[in-house]
């Protein structure tokens, strides 16, 4: 289909403007691509699901694009196969030429970065090898992505915002260690037990283990979800799950933990949001006096 085509189709007064901002990028410099990038990270950012697949010896790292956006992907370290699934995109490449991409496409992508204007939301699948079968999203990221400094600057920026934001829940949980019979270097030691603990069940590749700003690691989601929308399972027969294991405490929850017989599920208690703009998206939190009614466990001066 010729170009033309595609532009009369872009009824979108945004969708058209973002189209005209890609061509007008020309030849994509480093300079220009990082002052566009600095650009767009000061505007509001977009949900845009990334999700994680495992398979043997195989790490697939699956992003969602929504229709109207202007995206600019991270660099790629190496050779790797792509994968678009679904929709469309006006690609531009480093020789300054747009051109239309339309799913179905399996591809080799080379190192570097992409750019784009998604015409129609569009689900794009990277495609690694993954010889040692590693799980940790973030040594993964590292060994295949180049994140920009730019970026990282405004990430981390963010992530001591929350850090900030966390003080009343770190010291909530203190207050709840000096309510129970416990004490914090004997449920450190029970956290850590892995004799109790379980891969997450095939079904729920939304959820993801990643760096906490509340303290460790934590659960956070790759799609967003809503109020009363199951998250996944914490125990199963006796067994904990990564949300089990992971999920941390705040005296402001967004979720719960409900027992069903002898297994214990999570449930969003309000709207959770996925991953916004390249970020790893929203922890996922339970209040632990809670979560310790549902073994009978109640703490000093709370009420039965």
């Amino acid at each position: 289909m010729q170009l033309h085509l595609w532009l009369s189709v872009l009824q979108d007064a945004k969708l058209h403007r973002l189209y005209i901002m890609l061509v007008e990028q020309t030849i994509l410099t480093p300079t220009k691509l990082l002052e566009l990038e600095s650009h767009m990270l000061s505007l509001p950012q977009v949900e845009c699901p990334v999700v994680h697949h495992f398979g043997p010896g195989i790490y697939i790292r699956e992003v969602t694009l929504p229709v109207g956006i202007l995206a600019i992907g991270h660099t790629q370290k190496y050779d790797h196969m792509n994968i678009m699934l679904s929709g469309s995109v006006a690609m531009l490449d480093e020789d300054g030429r747009v051109k239309i991409l339309k799913a179905p496409i399996i591809s080799v992508g080379k190192p570097g970065r992409k750019v784009g204007v998604i015409l129609e939301t569009c689900i794009w699948q990277n495609v690694y090898p993954n010889p040692n079968n590693e799980k940790d999203i973030d040594v993964l990221e590292t060994k295949w992505l180049d994140k920009s400094n730019t970026w990282q600057v405004c990430d981390a920026a963010k992530k001591l915002n929350s850090i900030v934001s966390h003080d009343f829940d770190r010291q909530d949980f203190k207050n709840l260690i000096a309510q129970s019979r416990f004490d914090e270097a004997t449920i450190r030691i029970q956290s850590e037990n892995e004799d109790d603990q379980i891969p997450m069940p095939n079904g729920f590749d939304k959820v993801s283990v990643r760096s906490s700003t509340i303290e460790g690691r934590g659960i956070f989601l790759s799609y967003p979800v809503n109020a009363g929308e199951l998250i996944g399972p914490a125990r199963l027969n006796g067994m904990r799950t990564p949300i089990g294991r992971y999920t941390n405490h705040s005296a402001t929850p967004n979720a719960i933990f409900v027992k069903h017989e002898d297994d214990i599920y999570l449930y969003a208690s309000q709207r959770i949001a996925g991953c916004i703009g390249g970020s790893q998206g929203e922890e996922v939190t339970i209040d632990y006096r809670q979560a310790l009614t549902l073994s009978n466990i109640y703490l000093k001066g709370a009420q039965i």
